[in-house]
């Protein structure tokens, strides 16, 4: 489930972020409660000037788990970057989370792309991100973007989710479970 991003949820937030085994690859990292309130002020901000869509992951109690975001947004196309607290790895919430956003950027925002960059170290996220049926990579497809986001060496795989794939795949999805939308 998501919801917009607010301020209250930070302290929760911040707590979960700071896991060694989350912080490495969170985009914009915090080294203080404090910082991470503001960056969390910042991110509500351009979100109501239209530069990012950013939503808090919440677990079946409501509590706020991680966050969803597309950055960079140019041409109606952006950046996802998504990030959970480790005592929620391996739960389906990555999966479900990313599905409700693409719903919601898709079809309210009408985006065209949405690029996933991810460091070849990081397994856990490759491992997730390959488990979406629309999802392709994108090294060769998008030629530009793939050298924009590794300048300087090849340290990043590029995946993209075309908003003509996901609908294709989500038309699939509704007709083989007989009308439901299962993603």
């Amino acid at each position: 489930m998501l919801k917009k991003r607010d301020l209250q949820e930070a302290p929760q937030l911040y707590e979960l972020m700071i896991d060694p085994q989350v912080f490495p690859y969170v985009r914009h990292k915090a080294y203080s409660s404090d910082e991470y309130y503001f960056l969390t002020k910042q991110t509500i901000e351009q979100e109501e000037s239209g530069n990012l869509i950013s939503r808090t992951i919440l677990d079946e109690y409501h509590h706020p788990i991680g966050t969803i975001n597309l950055f960079d947004i140019q041409n109606r196309a952006g950046f996802l970057a998504t990030w959970i607290g480790s005592p929620y790895f391996g739960k389906g919430y990555n999966k479900i989370a990313k599905e409700d956003f693409l719903e919601e950027v898709f079809l309210v925002y009408e985006m065209k792309a949405v690029f996933i960059k991810i460091r070849r170290t990081n397994t856990r996220s490759l491992k997730a991100t390959l488990k979406l049926p629309y999802v392709t990579l994108g090294n060769i497809l998008y030629p530009d973007v793939y050298e924009k986001i590794n300048q300087k060496e090849a340290v990043y795989e590029l995946f993209v989710i075309t908003r003509e794939h996901y609908l294709l795949h989500r038309e699939i999805s509704i007709e083989l479970s007989g009308g439901e939308a299962v993603v």
